[in-house]
C-alpha cells in the first residue's frame, strides 16, 4: 500500500503528465512512440529456444474484433499437441483480483471512468497478474500466452485517451511491471471492420453489459488505438510481429505460426490443419 507521501508523488505525476485529447504539445496521441521498457539487449531466438530454463512470454495485441482470443486458443492447442506447457491468460482479468477489476473496467454499469483512474486500475490488474500468474509460470518453465499486456495500455490509455506515454512508461519501470514479452503478435485490422465484428459478437453473445464499454467508443477512438499500436511496432521491430488479421481463421492462424516458428520450432514442422 502506498503511504501518503508516495501516493502524493504518484498523484502529482499523473496530474502533471496528463494531456488533453486535443493537446498536441508533449507526448500524446500521434507522437512517435518509444519502447514501453528500458532498452534491452536483443537475444537471438535460436539461443532463447536452444536450452531455455524458463518459459516464453508471448503477448497478443490488437484492436477490438481483431481475433486475438480465437487465435490464442488455436495456438495453445497446437503447441500443447507438440508437447509444450502452455498457460493462457489475459488482461484485465488474469487473476482473482483482476476478474473483479475487469467488471469495473469493461462493464457498462460503472459509467464514465476518469482516464487517470482507468490507467491506474489497469496497472493494478497487471501488477497482481504478474506476481500471481505470469512470473510463477515462466519460472516453472511454462510458456505464457497473454491476451493484451502493457502495449494495450500505451495504445488505449496513451494514444487514444491522451495520457502522456512517458507517465505510462514510468509506471512500468520497476518489478514486476518491467517484465518484457519475448514476442508480441499484433493482429492488425481496419478499425471499422474490427469494431463491427466486436459489436456483433457482443450482441450475439449478450456480452455488451459486462464487456462492451470500449465497443461504445467512436470509430475515431479505435483508429487512434490502431495508429498507436503501429507506432509501437515500428519502435520495436525485434519484439513485434504484425499479423494481417483479415481473412479466414485458418489463414490468420498460419500467419501466426510462421511468425512464431523461430521461438517454437514445432510450428514449422507441419502445416496448419
Amino acid at each position: 500500500m502506498l503511504d501518503r507521501g508516495a501516493a502524493g508523488i504518484v498523484g502529482s505525476r499523473i496530474q502533471r503528465h496528463m494531456t488533453s485529447r486535443n493537446d498536441t504539445s508533449g507526448t500524446g496521441p500521434g507522437t512517435p512512440a518509444e519502447s514501453a521498457f528500458q532498452p534491452a539487449s536483443q537475444v537471438d531466438p535460436r539461443v532463447m529456444t536452444s536450452a531455455r530454463r524458463r518459459g516464453l512470454f508471448v503477448t497478443f495485441e490488437g484492436i477490438e474484433g481483431s481475433g486475438k482470443t480465437t487465435q490464442i486458443e488455436r495456438l495453445a492447442d497446437r503447441l500443447r499437441q507438440a508437447g509444450e506447457a502452455i498457460v493462457i491468460t489475459r488482461e484485465p482479468g488474469g487473476s482473482p483480483l483482476g476478474r473483479r477489476l475487469r467488471t469495473l473496467l469493461l462493464g457498462e454499469d460503472v459509467g464514465r471512468i476518469d482516464p487517470q483512474a482507468e490507467l491506474l486500475l489497469y496497472v493494478a490488474d497487471r501488477a497482481q497478474h504478474l506476481r500471481e500468474v505470469v512470473e510463477p509460470a515462466l519460472a516453472a518453465g511454462t510458456n505464457v500466452l497473454c491476451d493484451r499486456f502493457v502495449d494495450a495500455t500505451l495504445a488505449y490509455q496513451g494514444y487514444a485517451r491522451g495520457i502522456d506515454l512517458e507517465l505510462i512508461r514510468m509506471l512500468h519501470r520497476s518489478p514486476p511491471l518491467d517484465r518484457r514479452p519475448d514476442r508480441t503478435m499484433l493482429l492488425d485490422l481496419d478499425p471499422a471492420v474490427g469494431l463491427d465484428r466486436a459489436r456483433r459478437r457482443n450482441e450475439d453473445l449478450g456480452l455488451a453489459p459486462t464487456e462492451g464499454r470500449f465497443e461504445r467508443e467512436a470509430l475515431e477512438f479505435h483508429t487512434r488505438v490502431r495508429d498507436g499500436y503501429l507506432d509501437l511496432a515500428e519502435a520495436e521491430p525485434f519484439r513485434f510481429r504484425i499479423v494481417d488479421a483479415e481473412g479466414s481463421t485458418e489463414s490468420v492462424e498460419a500467419r501466426i505460426a510462421d511468425l512464431l516458428s523461430d521461438l517454437f520450432p514445432a510450428l514449422d514442422e507441419d502445416g496448419v490443419s
